[in-house]
């Protein structure tokens, strides 16, 4: 930072920080002013350094050699995962067009990866429109890798978009946390729309005053949970209970191959340390302030524990209150805020055990992941985490939901409480105790674990039942043609 900007940190930001925290407590009016003072500020746009990324290990080498990064898995062209027969799609298929905000490397993100690169194994021509152009850190590393694969991915304004739709009319529209505008292009070329419900609420949120009126524009929905499909139908009760579809999400297990643990450990400098893992955006959602000061309870305990939490920095202030928490903390050094990595499946190999304390998710992918690699997860109870990590203690913990209860949690409820004192923090603590306590038995079934999450949450059935869903919503449209 320059000096001036180091002046504005002592002093406005400071005074920022300190208002975000106590948010809760203060005047509404004291709370816009605050508010203002961190937009205009440069702390809430100051984010170099404040998080590191991976040109360093999490523990110090003991020599002056440095073992090399594991390399990334390659890239694998969409025609590869077709048969023979498959590669010569008929020019007459379904051409499916899967709309996203955001193509880059969260769970939405990696999910709309997976509906590209399986759907033309299905007879689909597929198409991907990334449509926001507020943010260029909303397109990046998923939007390069598809490209590179051979998916024709855009990057298109509202005005823009809306002419490709009614030059290209696709056959169906894939929407995840689709922006208004797509549905009423959508809506006037007489394209169905499927909108995949990753969570409730969606990334933005969800206004329940206008939902009636938006689902109109949606033929059906698929949601990646029972609890998100019962969230769904509270909220809106007018829309039909038989136009939503539970299918859990899966992942892209054919990109996603296993990583070498001892080549990954040494590249992160990891000897007998025990390492916690998260995969998540930095986000007030994923609450990394909770799970930050759970961990430091756990690392009193045990001194040789690592946290690690890796992903996309969304939130600079609240990040900053995490690192202030860290930096406060004796066993900072043993709590790593890293940026997204592109190969999580080296982080994965590297980790003894995946943690998660969400105030809410649909269904984590990451948490996915973590079990398809083998390694036991402690969850709080948010959305599809009873039905990954199951209640026999095979897999891992599910712990209460740091708002006390899921059905809560909002980001209203979520913003109130981020900084808060959480019910779930002994749970929570006992449970992440109870993994370090028995680390060798849970290393030697890691394989097991990992063989049988991945054959009862298998890829292929997830984007079968994907395909059906998008093509039944065909239908009317065909049977109106003909």
């Amino acid at each position: 930072m320059t000096s001036s900007s180091q002046s504005d940190f002592s002093s406005r930001g400071r005074v920022a920080l300190w208002a975000q925290r106590n948010s809760w407590r203060l005047p509404r009016a004291v709370r816009r002013a605050a508010k203002e003072l961190m937009i205009r500020g440069e702390l809430a746009r100051a984010d170099d350094g404040l998080i590191d990324d991976w040109a360093k290990p999490l523990v110090p080498y003991d020599s002056e050699a440095e073992p090399s990064a594991p390399d990334e898995p390659p890239s694998i062209p969409t025609g590869a995962l077709l048969s023979s027969a498959e590669r010569h799609v008929p020019s007459d298929c379904v051409h499916c067009l899967i709309v996203t905000p955001v193509l880059d490397a969260g769970g939405i993100d990696e999910f709309v990866a997976f509906l590209a690169r399986r759907l033309p194994a299905l007879a689909f021509r597929v198409t991907v429109m990334c449509a926001n152009t507020t943010s260029p850190s909303y397109v990046g590393q998923l939007s390069e890798t598809l490209q590179k694969e051979g998916t024709t991915v855009l990057v298109t304004s509202p005005i823009d978009g809306c002419r490709w739709l009614r030059a290209n009319r696709p056959d169906v529209i894939s929407a995840h946390d689709p922006p208004m505008w797509i549905l009423e292009a959508a809506a006037d070329a007489r394209i169905p729309v499927v909108e995949t419900l990753h969570g409730i609420p969606t990334p933005i949120s969800t206004d329940w005053k206008h939902e009636s009126r938006r689902s109109k524009f949606i033929t059906s929905f698929v949601a990646v949970s029972d609890f998100v499909r019962r969230q769904y139908l509270a909220g809106n009760p007018s829309f039909p209970g038989h136009a939503i579809t539970t299918i859990p999400n899966a992942f892209n297990d054919t990109h996603r191959p296993l990583g070498d643990r001892s080549r990954a450990r040494a590249w992160l400098g990891l000897k007998e340390e025990f390492l916690f893992l998260t995969l998540g955006r930095h986000t007030v959602q994923k609450n990394s302030y909770g799970l930050v000061d759970a961990f430091a309870e756990v690392a009193r305990i045990n001194p040789n524990v690592h946290l690690l939490i890796a992903g996309r920095l969304d939130d600079v202030m609240y990040t900053r209150q995490v690192c202030v928490l860290r930096d406060k903390l004796p066993s900072r050094a043993r709590i790593h805020l890293r940026h997204s990595f592109a190969n999580p499946s080296t982080l994965l190999a590297a980790a003894d055990s995946f943690v998660l304390n969400s105030f809410f998710e649909g269904w984590s992918l990451a948490c996915m992941e973590a079990l398809s690699a083998g390694l036991p997860v402690v969850i709080s109870e948010v959305g599809g985490a009873r039905e990954q990590v199951g209640t026999d203690g095979s897999r891992g913990f599910v712990v209460a939901n740091p708002l006390g209860s899921p059905e809560k949690a909002n980001w209203e409820t979520a913003g109130l409480m981020r900084f808060r004192p959480q019910p779930n923090k002994s749970e929570l603590v006992c449970a992440m105790n109870a993994i370090v306590a028995h680390r060798h038995e849970w290393s030697a079934i890691r394989c097991r674990l990992s063989d049988s999450f991945n054959e009862q949450f298998n890829a292929n059935s997830c984007a079968k039942r994907h395909a059906e869903v998008l093509l039944h919503a065909t239908l009317p449209v065909c049977s109106t043609k003909n």
